[in-house]
């Protein structure tokens, strides 16, 4: 009997799943090792019975955290998807205010008892990622992930292999590639920290890589500090510089959350 998977979401854009969905023919030999029982993007039907869990999302309310917690109960494994159930995704920044002042920006709710009220719909939304609320077997990094490491990453789980998930930094796949430095033109990159695994798009495009994969495990290597110190910057100043998917690593907890 094939292992049967199901994908869910939470808050997020879907991409990732849309990622999946885009494997167009390699879906085909994906699917001659599983059985998909719950892929609300690309199937109608649904089922409660499942041995791997593919989430995406983060995990905004406590509503969620209860939902996420049944998943993770009926699911022998479970795996986080892309950038906002890896690391709490770009929504996370919102952490740096309360609840109730993220609405009144969002909304213009400035009535105490509407914000009230509103906590019916929003109740003390505060963005974390799955690891943060259950056990997570395996992380797919990435914003949207790379299709083609998902189908590696599924087939190695299945084949009782370790996920091919680098632990090394972009910087090898810039140099690899013969990149232009983006420090060497004035530009600040996150690729001395930033998992690598992608492919460098982003500096092989000229823009700024913004570590949408998270950080290597162990950002404070030789190899990479040397990088800053060329360009006088320290490992702190570069996690202080860019939060847009890596706000976790920097975050600190707010009143009213």
């Amino acid at each position: 009997m094939k292992p049967r998977v199901a994908f869910f979401d939470f808050a997020s854009c879907e991409g990732c799943q849309l990622s999946v969905a885009n494997l167009e023919e390699s879906l085909v030999d994906v699917l001659k090792l599983i059985d998909i029982v719950a892929f609300r993007e690309v199937m109608k039907e649904h089922s409660d019975q499942y041995d791997i869990a593919i989430v995406e999302g983060s995990i905004t309310r406590p509503m969620d955290e209860e939902r996420l917690k049944k998943i993770r109960a009926n699911a022998n494994i479970l795996i986080a998807l892309g950038a906002c159930a890896h690391l709490g995704g770009v929504q996370r920044m919102a952490n740096q205010w309360t609840p109730e002042e993220n609405k009144k920006e969002v909304y213009g709710i400035a009535n105490p008892a509407d914000i009230a009220d509103s906590n019916r719909f929003f109740e003390k939304p505060r963005q974390k990622a799955l690891d943060e609320v259950v056990k997570v077997d395996y992380t797919i990094p990435g914003c949207p992930i790379n299709k083609e490491e998902f189908a590696k990453v599924l087939i190695a789980l299945l084949t009782g292999r370790k996920p091919p998930i680098p632990d090394y930094p972009v910087c090898v796949e810039c140099k690899k590639k013969e990149n232009v430095c983006m420090f060497t033109i004035g530009k600040f990159c996150m690729g001395p920290l930033a998992r690598a695994g992608c492919g460098a798009p982003c500096p092989t495009a000229g823009n700024e890589c913004e570590a949408c994969r998270g950080y290597v495990d162990h950002p404070h290597e030789k190899a990479q500090t040397d990088v800053l110190e060329k360009y006088g910057l320290t490992v702190d100043d570069i996690m202080r510089r860019k939060t847009m998917f890596t706000y976790r690593y920097v975050e600190k907890p707010k009143d009213g959350a």
